[in-house]
């Protein structure tokens, strides 16, 4: 069980470190990539060479008998959701760092790049249950909470559990009334919510980042050894020897990674896949770079 003060301390340490990042590095780049609702009237002022004919004010140009251009801005406020999965193969990370952890800091980067732009930011984390939901608000301390619940999920204590994209995504359908810009991040080791994210896509900007370990790809070849799930809490003792358990493994891992890549194509989403030991800082750069073009 996590301490509480232990919790404070990573919150301190995760909210430090990502909000530098989304200061000096993301912060141009999310209000680039994710436009507002359109366009507000803001003001009038006289017409200025170059200006479009089209936004000339003819009322306010026949009282003042000389041309007067109407003035628009980006109507920029928006609403990030952030769609966490917190099940257990969160928990799995060959090296220094989990999947979830990676998760974390992904979601507090983006956290802190739409609290820079002052919008709103949610968070769904879901296992095959929404385990929890914080409506979409604005300011730091909402944000410093959306990272304290997600360190407290991440306790490798906690019971085992199981993967619903298809349920995440449907009660955001249903949560979200608004256009919401959506991250899914998640290993994605699940299939059947193609369905549940095409309904979810037509309404809102959605994205998934897909955080694996290039070590659970495939079973290397260790003779007998006992495997964990960390989904259900069980052992199995594997004869990794076996060629044909070997291929019924990668066919499965290969055939959800084709299903996300996939599913998400068909709807138009973009989509980002890091490796655990992959600099995730400069995905989300190429992803922000891309989305703007």
């Amino acid at each position: 069980m996590l301490e509480v003060s232990d919790i404070l301390a990573r919150v301190r340490k995760i909210a430090l470190k990502t909000r530098r990042l989304s200061d000096h590095v993301f912060g141009g780049e999310y209000h680039s990539s994710f436009k507002g609702r359109g366009m507000t009237f803001s003001e009038v002022r006289k017409y200025e060479y170059g200006d479009d004919v089209r936004t000339i004010d003819w009322n306010v140009t026949a009282r003042n008998r000389e041309p007067y251009s109407k003035v628009f801005e980006e109507e920029r406020e928006l609403t990030l959701m952030l769609a966490v999965d917190v099940s257990s193969s969160g928990l799995f990370g060959s090296g220094e760092t989990t999947k979830l952890e990676k998760s974390i800091e992904i979601a507090a980067i983006l956290a802190f790049s739409a609290l820079q732009n002052n919008d709103k930011v949610g968070l769904l984390a879901f296992s095959d249950e929404v385990e929890l939901f914080l409506p979409p608000k604005k300011g730091k301390a909402h944000l410093l909470r959306i990272i304290r619940e997600l360190l407290v999920l991440s306790d490798p204590s906690k019971p085992a559990q199981k993967t619903s994209i298809d349920k995440a995504l449907s009660s955001l359908s249903g949560y979200l009334k608004k256009k919401t810009i959506v991250f899914v991040l998640s290993d994605f080791l699940d299939t059947g919510y193609e369905k549940s994210l095409r309904i979810l896509a037509k309404r809102h900007d959605v994205n998934g980042f897909r955080i694996y370990d290039a070590l659970e790809m495939a079973i290397p070849n260790l003779g007998l050894i006992p495997m964990r799930s960390l989904e259900e809490d069980t052992i199995t003792y594997v004869d990794t020897g076996s060629k044909s358990i070997a291929k019924t493994y990668t066919n499965d891992i290969d055939s959800a990674v084709s299903y996300f890549e996939k599913s998400f194509a068909q709807v138009g989403a973009p989509i980002v896949s890091c490796e655990l030991n992959e600099d995730h800082i400069s995905k989300l750069l190429q992803f922000f770079k891309a989305k703007h073009r």
